[in-house]
Parts: C-alpha cells; structure tokens; sequence
C-alpha cells in the first residue's frame, strides 16, 4: 500500500464522507449519493480513485455492487503516521531533555555596505 495515495484520496471531503458511510455498513452507489449532495456519477468517480488508494472494497450481492471500508487499507497510513510521530517525538523528547547540547542559532549579522 502507498500512504500518499491514501492520504490524497482522503485529502478530498466527499471521499472522506464517502469513507464515513461505508465504514460500518456496506452501501451502493445509490445509497451513498442519497446521503450526499453529489450525483451517483460523482460517487463513482470517488469509489474509484478510493478502490485505487487501496481504501475500499467492492463486493457483488446478486447484481449489486456494494462498497465498504477495506480493513487493511489504513495500515500504509498508520506505518506513515507511527513512523512519523515516533522519530519527531523522540527528537522533540531529546531536545527538551538535553537543551545544552541542541547547538543556538547564531544572529545573523546584518551585511554592510562598501561604499569603495
């Protein structure tokens, strides 16, 4: 899974409503424009890039097509986020404990004019 795919999917917020709804009940198309402002054509375009971010899946009941929230779709996200959060905190945490040893930012030294 690539985490920027999924956090540009979710960067949209029809996508992120989209997400909301399918999350604890599998819903189709209709159903999901229903509770929207958008049309079923606009939802499919959503599901799509949402199915190619590795967010959601779809599944046939008969001739429905219903999508619903991917389980294992966070986890490149979630890799990211952990990731991210553990090396910058752990800095933060060493900067905080040790601030002697972080070097001070010299002033800058305004530039002087050579008028020759």
């Amino acid at each position: 899974m690539n985490p920027d795919a999924a956090l540009k999917a979710l960067a949209e917020p029809h996508r992120r409503d989209i997400m909301r709804l399918v999350s604890g009940t599998p819903r189709s198309v209709g159903e999901i424009a229903g509770h929207l402002d958008i049309t079923s054509q606009a939802v499919s375009r959503h599901l799509k890039v949402l199915r190619e971010a590795g967010l959601v899946d779809e599944r046939r009941e008969g001739t429905r097509h219903l999508f619903l929230v991917r389980p294992d779709g966070f986890a490149a996200v979630q890799d990211f986020l952990n990731d991210f959060w553990t090396r910058h905190l752990g800095q933060l945490k060493a900067a905080l404990e040790n601030p002697r040893q972080q070097p001070a930012p010299e002033p800058s030294e305004p530039k002087r004019r050579h008028d020759g």
